[in-house]
């Protein structure tokens, strides 16, 4: 649904002259604690492909008004229809689609060539984007916690869409900071899952060898209208304090951590989150997260009520460059059981055994996975002294 003109609603949607583009200035989403949604997101039966067709929050309504605009200006790499989903046959639940244009036509990644590389002005980054990509600012109102350390964020337009409403959430662009996840920028992107009422909108980050192909910090969000495999999979805890968790029974065992919302549980998570991605950084171990609204740790199944946000990350093998060859690139959506695979022929024949291959083959070695499984409890451990 379009926020209609003439409403009261600051208006998110670019002038219809495209000189006048610059000159708008970047709107405000402003926004308080009673927008951020704990309780009663879940599953309906029947999930609609376009996340605007269910009921949605005043965030997902103005984000999905502004991306549809600039869709329909050709801001955008290509036109992103409704793509061909399945669920792969066996006991996963991979939801494979098909994305042909975003295989060839996406911008080739940037020169990685280590997990602290710096940020370089000179390369492609976000502030050498056209000003029409910018969607909005999001902008915490006065007495959510926290506020005064908000940094600003940007939320832009994915030029090379995966799905609906792909976005990517930029804090503070001037500033040049490289690809490595900052506080602010996780809390950024927790506090927009929980702006949303749509079960399928998701956030992510990669870090460098983990699949960015800009070195310039960035979230992505974006809306998936199908549940995925990590929102209830079972987990075994790894400490006392019951603050971290091991994910099973998923494409991939990730470290799992959970809150059932905002507040010092929140922070808390955050600040945990960020060591634990501070050391996988300073040890040049490339990683990906994903967050998604899900059911608390323990002994869950996929049909779990959507209790809370659980925040998931894979330390993975460095990977430099995108393999063109594959079915599918593993980053961030793969990691959590979403596959955008690139051609005709890769989609029809795809099983999930090939598909669990191609993620096994990026994951850490048993002896350096269980190191860096240790390292992270006893990051938990001395946080709890």
């Amino acid at each position: 649904m379009a926020i209609p003109h003439g409403s009261n609603e600051t208006s998110y949607l670019l002038p219809p002259n495209k000189e006048d583009w610059e000159g708008k200035g970047i709107p405000d989403f402003i926004y308080g604690q009673k927008d951020l949604m704990q309780e009663g997101i879940q599953w309906p039966r029947n999930v609609p492909s376009f996340p605007d067709m269910l009921p949605l929050s005043r965030f997902d309504t103005v984000l999905c008004s502004a991306w549809r605009q600039r869709m329909e200006l050709g801001l955008f790499r290509y036109c992103l229809g409704e793509l061909q989903t399945q669920t792969l046959p066996g006991t996963v639940g991979f939801v494979a689609q098909l994305n042909v244009e975003r295989g060839v036509q996406r911008r080739p990644p940037q020169n990685i060539r280590s997990v602290r590389q710096p940020f370089e002005p000179e390369q492609f980054n976000f502030n050498k984007i056209r000003p029409g990509e910018v969607l909005f600012r999001l902008h915490p109102e006065p007495g959510l916690p926290d506020v005064l350390q908000q940094e600003e964020i940007l939320v832009l337009i994915n030029v090379s869409p995966l799905e609906w409403g792909h976005v990517l959430l930029v804090p503070e662009p001037t500033r040049g900071l490289p690809q490595r996840l900052l506080p602010g920028a996780l809390r950024a992107g927790l506090e927009a899952v929980l702006l949303s009422s749509h079960p399928g909108f998701r956030i992510g980050f990669n870090s460098l060898g983990g699949l960015a192909s800009v070195n310039h910090l960035h979230l992505h969000g974006y809306y998936l209208a199908h549940r995925l495999p990590v929102e209830g999979a079972p987990s075994k805890s790894l400490d006392p304090g019951g603050h971290l968790y091991l994910l099973q029974a998923v494409p991939a065992p990730g470290f799992l951590f959970y809150t059932s919302g905002p507040g010092p549980d929140l922070e808390a998570l955050i600040s945990r989150v960020c060591r634990a991605t501070n050391y996988l950084t300073d040890h040049e171990i490339a990683h990906n997260l994903f967050v998604t609204r899900g059911a608390p740790p323990g002994k869950t199944s996929p049909s779990s009520a959507l209790t809370g946000i659980r925040v998931i990350l894979w330390a993975r093998k460095s990977s430099f460059g995108i393999k063109e060859g594959e079915a599918f690139n593993v980053a961030l959506c793969e990691l959590a059981g979403h596959l955008p695979v690139k051609t005709s022929q890769d989609f029809s024949s795809l099983t999930e055994a090939a598909a669990l291959a191609l993620i096994q083959d990026c994951l850490l070695p048993h002896d350096q996975a269980e190191e860096v499984r240790a390292a992270l409890v006893a990051l938990v451990a001395q946080e709890e002294q």
